[in-house]
């Protein structure tokens, strides 16, 4: 059994045909992207797009950046400080070797806009749906979560070398590009890796977001990041992440990313899918000394434009309301053997039989 081909987070058009020429790898990876981004124009799939985009999205940048070389990563270290100590992380460091943590999510479909975002928006196009979650991390890079809403079980993982998600509706695949954490570790549960991604970011300045004054650091994913989650028929253009830094608190109150993507295969006009996800990050506690979010709300916009959309820009609209119900260090038992991938994806072959790589991958 071969590997499966990796999974991409970009979208495709789902009015291009398949190239019958295309290898079984590059039609799976198709077929994935057809199978969830499809489904942002059916309503009756509106749990499985929620999932898709809301469930187990990942960080942009890998928690090991590189050493701080510009006057104003200088800034960002010192806004680093300031939240190591208010959330206390420098005790946790060479001491936590695993963190397990338990709990809810509220998903909904908002609305979806027409032509050029107009006011004729669709209402609520679907009820809200409950769900729980189970989170495993072990140091360094190793993660699992297993997330169910509406009946529906969708698990992704890490094992240190290859990160992979699993749904009901496509199966295992791994994903595209280097190791990255899973986003919801970053929304306030793992302030060492906050700290640790962080402190090499772009000071960009002040701004009073929900009420509050806050410090603004931005990353952005390098550009061989990008190429290795691009394909010669979706090319990652940008991926940036900005993090808000209370200047009062020191903490971390707000999470705002954006990737976009631009589609293209041979003979048709290119289509761009652009995704936004913005998470309020609150209810800080104390957990063994160490301040940790236990709640927040996330949204997301998912906006597809292009010459070959006749009829504007269409943009979908979610939402998710998130709680930590419990969170421990140092749990007994959790070994590495928790973390392998699933046989499909561990399965290794020779990079040069990847045939859905480009020459943006070289």
């Amino acid at each position: 059994m071969n590997r499966l081909a990796p999974l991409s987070e970009e979208p495709i058009n789902d009015e291009e045909e398949d190239n019958s020429n295309s290898s079984k790898k590059v039609n799976s990876w198709r077929n994935w992207l057809k199978s969830h981004f499809s489904l942002l124009f059916n309503k009756k799939s509106d749990l499985k797009i929620l999932l898709s985009v809301l469930g187990c999205p990942l960080f942009p940048i890998s928690p090991h950046p590189g050493q701080p070389n510009t006057h104003v990563s200088s800034s960002a270290e010192y806004i680093m400080q300031h939240f190591t100590a208010a959330t206390g992380c420098r005790k946790l460091e060479g001491k936590v070797k695993n963190v397990f943590a338990t709990g809810k999510v509220r998903m909904a479909m908002v609305d979806e806009l027409g032509s050029s975002g107009s006011s004729t928006a669709v209402g609520p196009t679907g009820v809200s749906q409950k769900g729980c979650f189970v989170m495993w991390q072990m140091v360094p890079d190793k993660w699992l979560i297993e997330l169910v809403v509406g009946g529906h079980k969708v698990v992704a993982g890490s094992d240190g070398n290859v990160a992979w998600r699993h749904t009901p509706w496509i199966g295992a695949h791994a994903a595209k590009g280097g190791v990255r954490p899973l986003r919801r570790v970053l929304q306030g549960l793992d302030p060492v890796a906050v700290s640790a991604v962080f402190s090499s970011a772009q000071y960009m300045g002040e701004k009073r977001i929900m009420g509050v004054d806050c410090f603004v650091l931005k990353l952005s994913a390098e550009h061989t990041d990008l190429a290795d989650r691009s394909d010669n028929t979706a090319e990652m253009i940008k991926h940036v992440i900005f993090g808000y830094f209370s200047q009062r608190s020191g903490l971390l109150v707000y999470l705002e990313d954006s990737y976009l993507t631009r589609i293209q295969s041979p003979g048709t006009r290119p289509t761009y899918w652009e995704t936004t996800m913005a998470t309020k990050i609150e209810d800080y506690r104390t957990v063994e000394g160490v301040m940790i979010a236990h709640g927040g709300q996330s949204s997301a916009i998912i906006t597809r434009f292009g010459d070959n959309l006749k009829v504007g820009p269409a943009i979908t609209r979610m939402e998710e309301t998130w709680t930590i119900d419990d969170l421990a260090f140092n749990v007994p038992g959790l070994s590495m053997d928790c973390f392998i991938p699933p046989e499909e994806v561990q399965k290794d072959y020779p990079e040069e039989n990847l045939d859905w790589r480009s020459p943006l991958h070289r």
